[in-house]
């Protein structure tokens, strides 16, 4: 299986963290497979050497300093600078076939099974089902594929600004052609379908396999505190990933991989979001008197937000208050 391999893609520190975890959560679960993390210019060295402990190889791309078609394209299409990077997943032709994995999914249990399967196989965007979500998909790296990719990207650009638009595009058969290629949902289960769709989450949920922490908020922009095993978002809005996966999350990370940031980094400072026993002392004694009652707000209030995406899943729209609901219908 030396020509197969697990490939994600790390433009920051932050998503460098990310690809951390993922890494880790593959060797976990115990995969046969070469893994490949491809990291931009901005990916501080000590991150870089934590990624080198994990991975097999890691590899330095940038479609601003390359001299490829990508570098080219970019001047005409500079919004796309990230979705070139990524295509660069199509040039490691050393190997055979491919599972491109986003940095901000982690792997629940093996699933080597995924390389039984062709280019271009993924699951369904909860979004759209028609389309594909471009977190988690098999390929076979070619250059040819690459530059064709890189042309497409400049003639057509991208309906949703990013890589996923132009892979649906460019495979633009993959949801009536070969359902062998439609990976099942539990391959890139996201937070967003588990909200919209609770009955499922609670039929399947338990056979997911790789989730994958859509939006704006990632698990490294909480903080964690390891004494209480407890993550704390920056605002209610913010909180919106399914707490129990987030917590498996920063517990992999501080375990394993805040001891290696550590070696590596040295006496450099770094965030890992990890609070210390004396600040969470801090923040205990700071919490000593009951904070007050959040303002009530009315059922159209309600419904509104939940139509803006901004539902209070901490407060009275959590997981369990939602499930302790839907037990009441369903008994």
């Amino acid at each position: 299986m030396a020509d197969q391999a697990y490939v994600t893609l790390a433009t920051n520190d932050n998503y460098a963290k990310g690809a951390m975890v993922l890494g880790q959560s593959l060797k976990n679960h115990n995969t046969s497979r070469k893994l490949v993390a491809l990291v931009g210019p901005n990916v501080a060295e000590p991150s870089r050497e934590v990624l080198r402990k994990i991975y097999d190889e890691v590899r330095l791309v940038d479609v601003l300093d390359s001299q490829d078609t990508a570098h080219l394209a970019l001047m005409k299409r500079p919004d796309l600078g990230v979705t070139f990077t990524k295509f660069h997943c199509w040039t490691l032709t050393h190997y055979s076939k491919c599972v491109f994995m986003d940095a901000d999914t982690l792997v629940l249990s093996n699933i080597d099974e995924l390389f039984d399967r062709e280019e271009l196989s993924a699951a369904p965007d909860p979004g759209w089902p028609d389309c594909f979500n471009s977190g988690v998909f098999v390929f076979h790296p070619s250059n040819e594929t690459y530059g064709k990719l890189l042309t497409a990207s400049l003639e057509y650009g991208s309906f949703d600004g990013g890589d996923q638009g132009v892979l649906n595009s460019f495979f633009s058969d993959w949801a009536t052609a070969d359902i062998s290629k439609h990976l099942p949902f539990i391959y890139n289960l996201s937070s967003i379908a588990i909200y919209s769709y609770l009955p499922a989450f609670k039929q399947y949920g338990g056979d997911a396999k790789v989730v994958h922490f859509l939006g704006k908020v990632k698990p490294w922009n909480y903080t964690y505190d390891a004494k209480t095993k407890s993550v704390k978002g920056h605002s209610q809005d913010d909180t919106n990933l399914h707490p129990h996966y987030l917590l498996q999350w920063w517990d992999l990370f501080s375990s394993k991989i805040v001891p290696l940031m550590k070696t590596e980094y040295g006496s450099q400072p770094f965030h890992s979001g990890c609070v210390e026993t004396e600040i969470h002392e801090s923040v205990a004694q700071m919490h000593v008197s009951n904070p007050p009652p959040p303002p009530q707000i009315s059922s159209q209030e309600r419904k509104s937000k939940w139509e803006q995406g901004q539902a209070d899943y901490m407060g009275m729209d959590s997981f369990e208050n939602i499930e302790r609901k839907l037990d009441s219908f369903l008994k």
